[in-house]
């Protein structure tokens, strides 16, 4: 199990609320994005060297769960 308040951080003041990595302005959604766009985790690095691997995969575990929780409760 992941824990995300290491990783995760969501500060109101910050891009809109958004789930940000570790106090920074990247946001899960931007890493996401990235992804999505086709960059590979090792491209995301070497662009954002303040990331780390674990960032990366704790932001997909974290929006995964995200959309479990959504699922699950429109299921009941």
């Amino acid at each position: 199990m992941v824990i995300y308040k290491d990783i995760i951080t969501i500060e109101p003041g910050k891009r809109g609320g958004k789930p940000c990595i570790r106090h920074m302005r990247i946001t899960v959604e931007d890493i996401l994005r990235w992804l999505a766009s086709d960059m590979s985790i090792p491209e995301i690095l070497v662009d954002f060297p303040e990331l780390t691997r674990e960032d990366i995969l704790t932001a997909l575990e974290f929006s995964a769960e995200r959309q479990h929780r959504v699922l699950t409760a429109i299921g009941s």
